[in-house]
């Protein structure tokens, strides 16, 4: 019985010696997975092996696998990285990378708080890092930037993008803007995958290149595979993926095409290529083909190094041609991925050149564009940005100094909302020299995909509009504006019959408005349209005084029982001076009025004394005292009520005089109504011929 028991513990014993060492072997071999770079399969088996790690006898095992598992899920956008992250900081990975590497993941998934403090954590350790410096700064920016308004509109192409798929990296063949190459792992036009296994990389159907043209109604026909680059039977397996020749790209399914460029006649293109060899992967070149009999010619890779075996990808071509920019983790970068330029002698691409740290960063860089008008566009994780992939455009210093020994000084800037999101935004392109064109991003995605979405730069629009009427709100239908700028318009307008009237304006130029109509006074307004970065319309309405009749001045105010004018009184006087300046012909007769209460002559006396106080302040004002008549009427001249009178209160009839006989019949609330009315400062037009004899 002892002997028995003695052989079940031993037993027990070696299938558990077994089970660790078939854990230590699926582990090495999710490593070497790793290690060149199948991070989708080495995630997977990561995934399988990790819950069997007894932490307590081999934490430090853990913590390894659980970091190798969330960079694995990092670099292929999938959100568990931060869970696998976590895992291994709480089994105390013992290298603060991982810190970074969280703090980007939960960047990504936009959680920016907690992504801040595990910058934070990093920073103690690498205080001078430029990508967690500039990851921390991000997160503490956001929501300032969130703010910022941008002129530009975005809208999903949903013409270019098809369900669990990926598109991206639009490009646009020739200058000419009617046809488009983009990046996808979509099922063909006939249904049929482009290849039967997925990519052991990123775990999904591989890339190839589609295209599209618009046809005469200006709609984007089918999208197909490009004519010349494949073969019509794109359903190739594993077993005939082993080739070393570019030529493989028309026969071989396993090949991947993608990320291209054009010239400006649309006849050449250049574009990523990737072939394994025996399965394995042997990274990416840079190919050319040429374009004749609307058939793309046999791919042939240009030499951008000595070394061949140097990956590079993500080719940009200038407007002449005779510059290209592509991406590359050559010796001796930044880190990771960055951005290099060529020029092309002859046949040959030379002077490769690292755009150097303002570019680029120890992360990545990558997707360039080179816009007609010189500015170069690009996406990175390394700088500050929103998450992610982020577009950033960079302008070549004009001030660099000639004797500056680094080539090119650049500065940077982020493109913002709406380009930017938390997620991977990149490869755009634009429509000729212009502001349109599309990108791509993966915002919203819950699974990753990426989408192409377009963009557009609305034409700046300034215009302005408003209602002329008279002083009581009726509307005049007969008034003209005369409109004078200093970038030498001149033009009159009639206003509609309702009284409305729109005009259009251009940029960065001062205005001036003069309203005039048969019957009443002219109104001026002076405005601008300098400084502007976004459309305006300004609004500018007139109300137009009377020639005929008698204007009543709102909120003119004295002291009690006093002709001292209150501070409250500036404004509709400044409006006086004014009118008066817009009308420099007129004399007027500016007078002062009392209600019923108190004796007549004192009321007469107060009133001319508060008449003259106005003159006063307009004379201080830069009036001519000859264009002004002061007049103390006391209670002698009761308003008659006319319809806006009578409008706003309609116990009052029209043609109604506010006398004393008719106010002492009202109710006492009623009478204070009547009171408040007659107490008033009016002007009339006396002359309209001033200093014109």
């Amino acid at each position: 019985m002892r002997l028995r028991s003695c052989y079940i513990i031993l037993l027990v014993l070696l299938c558990g010696a077994l089970a660790s060492c078939g854990i230590k072997s699926r582990i090495k071999y999710a490593d070497k997975k790793y290690a060149i770079g199948e991070y989708y399969d080495a995630a997977d088996i990561y995934k399988q092996v990790i819950g069997r790690i007894n932490p307590k006898k081999e934490r430090t095992l853990k913590a390894q696998v659980a970091f190798n598992q969330g960079e694995c899920y990092r670099i292929l956008n999938n959100t568990r990285a931060t869970s696998a992250y976590k895992m291994a900081i709480r089994y105390h990975y013992p290298d603060s990378i991982v810190y970074l590497h969280y703090a980007q993941a939960l960047q990504y998934q936009g959680k920016y708080a907690e992504a801040q403090k595990n910058y934070a954590i990093y920073l103690q350790t690498y205080p001078y890092d430029y990508v967690a410096q500039a990851g921390q700064f991000a997160c503490e920016k956001i929501e300032d930037w969130r703010q910022q308004a941008s002129r530009y509109r975005i809208s999903l192409a949903k013409e270019f993008n098809q369900k669990r798929s990926s598109s991206f990296a639009p490009s646009y063949i020739g200058s000419d803007a009617d046809a488009i190459m983009f990046t996808s792992n979509r099922q063909t036009s006939s249904g049929k995958k482009n290849i039967k296994r997925p990519s052991p990389v990123t775990g999904v159907p591989h890339f190839q290149l589609f295209t599209t043209r618009k046809n005469a109604a200006g709609k984007w026909e089918e999208i197909d595979l490009p004519e010349g680059l494949y073969n019509d039977d794109q359903e190739a397996t594993e077993e005939n993926s082993d080739t070393t020749s570019t030529a493989g790209a028309k026969k071989n399914g396993s090949t991947e095409l993608g990320v291209s460029s054009f010239s400006a006649d649309g006849r050449t293109m250049y574009f990523t290529y990737s072939s394994p060899i025996n399965g394995q992967d042997q990274g990416t070149k840079v190919c050319v083909s040429s374009r004749a009999s609307g058939e793309w010619g046999e791919p042939q890779e240009i030499k951008l190094f000595g070394d061949s075996s140097i990956t590079v990808g993500h080719p940009s071509v200038n407007l002449t041609g005779d510059t290209l920019y592509f991406v590359s983790d050559a010796p001796g970068g930044y880190g990771g991925k960055d951005i290099y330029m060529a020029e092309l002698d002859g046949s040959n691409w030379t002077n490769v050149q690292n755009l150097g740290p303002k570019i680029n960063t120890s992360a990545d860089e990558m997707f360039p564009c080179i816009h007609p008008d010189g500015s170069l566009y690009f996406s990175s994780n390394g700088h500050p940005g929103y998450g992610g992939l982020d577009l950033f455009r960079a302008e070549r210093d004009t001030m660099q100094s000639a004797l500056d020994t680094v080539p090119v000084r650049w500065l940077l800037y982020n493109l913002g909302a709406p380009f930017n999101s938390h997620g991977d935004d990149f490869g755009i392109t634009f429509a000729g020299n212009s502001q349109n064109g599309f990108f791509s991003s993966n915002r919203g995605q819950k699974k990753g995909y990426d989408e192409i979405y377009s963009f557009y730069l609305p034409a700046m629009e300034f215009l302005v509009e408003g209602l002329v009427t008279d002083n009581n709100g009726e509307k005049i239908a007969d008034a003209s504006i005369r409109l004078v700028g200093d970038d030498g318009t001149n033009s009159k307008i009639q206003v509609r019959r309702d009284g409305t009237y729109t005009i259009q304006l251009n940029r960065d130029v001062r205005y001036a408005m003069l309203v005039t109509a048969r019957g009443y006074l002219n109104e001026k307004q002076l405005f601008s349209t300098g400084g502007l970065n976004d459309s305006k319309t300004y609004t500018q309405n007139f109300s137009l005084s009377p020639v005929s009749k008698p204007v009543t001045m709102d909120n003119v105010f004295y002291e009690f029982g006093k002709w001292n004018l209150t501070p409250a009184s500036e404004e509709s006087l400044q409006g006086l001076v004014k009118l008066l300046n817009d009308n420099p012909n007129i004399t007027i007769e500016l007078s002062a009025h009392t209600d019923m209460v108190g004796d007549s002559l004192s009321n007469l006396t107060l009133s001319g004394k508060r008449a003259e106080s106005v003159v006063k302040y307009l004379v201080e004002h830069g009036i001519e005292p000859e264009r002004l008549t002061p007049v103390g009427y006391g209670k002698n001249k009761p308003v008659v009520a006319d319809k806006a009178l009578h409008d706003k209160h309609t116990f009052i009839p029209i043609e109604q005089a506010l006398t004393p006989e008719f106010v002492l019949t009202l109710p006492k609330e009623q009478q204070e109504i009547c009171n408040q009315i007659n107490r008033r400062t009016e002007f009339k037009v006396l002359k309209t011929t001033y200093k014109l004899y």
